[in-house]
């Protein structure tokens, strides 16, 4: 049976400040819920704050956890997975991320409770995944060596921040591209910056310099489905939708405008392993490309998407490197990166026994 249920806030560091068209910071600041059974097993789920996108606070995603969502599980058996997850998401209206922590910790906590990892206990036995890695807004020439150095550290796929200034997009491509060469694929996310037609004449014009872009994400408003759609329709280039799906309702209308080439799908954006899934199920039935990507968040968070994606598998390489950021972990156990990809333990659930003090 489910004993208690705990929330820690934790606040990470980053190496360098992570920059885009939305906002700056310096550190990661996130609720870790911690669910404990009778026999002492732990699981662990986060909810990270994420004002731009999903509005999600830190004092709102804590209350939430320790009020309505704990009572759902408290007291409860911890092996009847699906039903409590059913309740938590029927528990409040909108707090995906607190969802989402709750939904992580459960299968954690049942992951631990079977003796086996996230992805085993998910149905795979992968325990490496490929990511791409982000490289912050910046000015051309700083971008350049940025770029070399995330290819010397491994990495094999750079997302490049790009929405601040669309005529300036254009010089930042074209010095990563020209800093890595042909053999790196390059991907870009506006994260909202662009007005539709600045999109279209951007994205156009990195075509016709042979920029080898892979895909460009969220070029527009979350909630402009008609202006996404204009640029996926008037472009070569695969676009991505992340920020205007949330969830089964807002992927239906992306499908059936066929406003998109691909989704991101994150875990604290839809609300937990249970609903990614759906998502991931419903776009490959309609032949759409998927990713599953992460907030900035930590190595709880992370560990989770990439447990789905070592399951479930995307049809390129995922967006997993938030955790990478961070100066060191502020948990005993979990993920670690090598050489491009999250490597994830082969200890029961996440392999995470505790939070830093």
């Amino acid at each position: 049976m489910i004993a208690e249920v705990r929330t820690h806030r934790v606040s990470a560091r980053l190496h360098t400040p992570f920059v885009t068209a939305l906002r700056r910071t310096q550190t990661v600041e996130t609720v870790v819920v911690e669910v404990v059974d009778d026999e002492g097993n732990r699981g662990f789920g986060e909810a990270p704050q994420v004002w731009q996108v999903t509005g999600d606070s830190l004092a709102g995603s804590q209350a939430c956890l320790d009020g309505p969502l704990a009572a759902v599980v408290t007291g409860r058996d911890a092996d009847d997975l699906v039903p409590l997850l059913q309740e938590v998401g029927g528990a409040v209206a909108a707090n995906v991320g607190a969802k989402a922590a709750m939904d992580v910790a459960l299968h954690d906590l049942l992951a631990h409770r079977r003796g086996v990892s996230l992805p085993i206990l998910l149905g795979a036995n992968n325990h490496r995944v490929p990511t791409d890695v982000t490289l912050s807004v910046a000015d051309a020439a700083v971008l350049g060596p940025a770029a070399m150095e995330r290819v010397a550290d491994g990495f094999g796929v750079l997302k490049l921040k790009v929405g601040t200034a669309a005529a300036a997009d254009l010089e930042r491509v074209r010095a990563v591209r020209e800093a890595v060469g042909p053999g790196v694929l390059i991907r870009l996310d506006a994260n909202q910056g662009w007005r539709a037609r600045e999109a279209v004449e951007t994205i156009v014009a990195m075509e016709d310099a042979g920029l080898d872009v892979e895909l460009v994400e969220q070029p527009v408003a979350a909630r402009d489905i008609a202006g996404l759609a204009w640029v996926t329709d008037r472009v070569r280039t695969p676009i991505m939708a992340d920020e205007s799906v949330f969830g089964v309702r807002d992927l239906t209308e992306v499908i059936a405008r066929r406003a998109a080439d691909l989704i991101n799908v994150k875990l604290a954006k839809c609300g937990g392993l249970m609903a990614a899934r759906t998502l991931l199920d419903l776009a490959a039935a309609h032949d759409m490309g998927t990713v599953v990507g992460s907030m900035m968040e930590t190595h709880v968070g992370v560990g989770a998407a990439a447990s789905l994606v070592a399951a479930h598998g995307t049809t390129v390489t995922s967006d997993l490197d938030a955790a990478w950021w961070a100066d060191a972990s502020p948990y005993d156990g979990g993920l670690h990166y090598e050489s491009g990809a999250v490597v994830l333990p082969e200890a029961p659930g996440l392999g995470i026994t505790a939070v830093r003090p």
